[in-house]
């Protein structure tokens, strides 16, 4: 998918957590396509020496209001990570660095000067919105849950939508487990399958709501230069599973077992109430995002593992 206004000129773009797994290829593509990007980072040294692309411009934390300024659409990336142990001080960074990211990029949304096009400002929020539960279904329509990453994605998509005020298109994704070989979930799984010691965490019996990478970079250029796109659209495959399938599945690809679980008491032990992301689960449907036209290219967990597993 390319991205270009209506009369195919190219576009400029502005990233938050262009650095990160998924912002790393975004950028990629964008650049590939020739468009302008501008990254926007809290460290432009590190930013410029993890992505190499011609024509990049890197903005530090104080300069992110210019960084927006002028840009046909933002796509809001930043976050610190959420699957490791939460302390009270890192419960509050999760939350600050979504919410105080977003904050940031709709306040340069709402100075910018018109460039040609209508604005678009993407905040990109995680999927952890929904009541946690191994029997329901939950669509784009489905009511919050009341646990903590509930609470931090409320407040991150009523940032977000503040840029509605001033006629900005808002389109909010959340996403699902994003799947790409190194990293994420993913690239936590694959070493330890390769010794012959993967399996389930915890029960097994939770749901993955998952999605490949390819799919979520797509899926955001399509966003932004599409503009039925406004909203909130499950950024998930059509077709999530349980746990112990995703193991099977990857199991079976890599020719190792996916017997050997990790009970769920060793990694509360480790991880706390940070545990709740991989032990908790939703099933979560992109009802929106396949009503709007968008065709997944990896729906099956086997044809994304099998993609993944063989390009790494």
């Amino acid at each position: 998918v390319v991205c270009m206004a209506g009369n195919g000129e190219k576009l400029t773009i502005a990233v938050t957590g262009a650095t990160g797994l998924v912002g790393s290829r975004l950028v990629a593509k964008l650049a590939a396509a020739g468009h302008k990007v501008r990254v926007l980072t809290r460290n432009t040294g590190a930013a410029r020496s993890k992505l190499s692309y011609p024509g990049l411009e890197f903005f530090g934390p104080a300069d992110w209001a210019k960084g927006v300024e002028g840009a046909y659409g933002v796509v809001n990336l930043a976050g610190e990570p959420i699957a490791t142990r939460w302390t009270d001080d890192l419960k509050k960074a999760i939350k600050a660095s979504r919410v105080g990211a977003t904050t940031s990029v709709v306040v340069g949304a709402n100075q910018r000067e018109g460039a040609g096009g209508k604005p678009c400002e993407e905040g990109l929020i995680a999927a952890g919105g929904w009541a946690e539960g191994q029997t329901a279904t939950y669509s784009e329509d489905s009511p919050s849950g009341s646990d903590y990453l509930a609470e931090v994605c409320r407040a991150w998509e009523a940032a977000a939508l503040e840029a509605q005020s001033v006629g900005v298109r808002v389109v909010i994704a959340r996403i699902g487990i994003v799947l790409a070989p190194e990293g994420g979930a993913l690239g936590k799984m694959l070493p330890v399958f390769q010794i012959f010691a993967g399996g389930p965490l915890g029960s097994g019996k939770q749901w993955m709501s998952w999605i490949h990478r390819d799919d979520l970079v797509d899926l955001i250029t399509q966003s932004l230069t599409n503009p039925a796109f406004s909203g909130v659209y499950n950024a998930t495959a059509p077709k999530p599973v349980r746990m112990s399938e995703l193991c099977s599945a990857l199991g079976n690809m890599l020719g190792r077992p996916s017997w050997l679980p990790v009970p769920e008491f060793a990694l509360m032990t480790l991880l706390g109430e940070g545990a709740s992301v991989v032990l908790e689960g939703q099933r979560v449907m992109p009802t929106r995002t396949q009503a709007a036209g968008y065709r997944f290219k990896y729906a099956d967990i086997g044809d994304a593992l099998r993609n993944l597993v063989r390009t790494n």
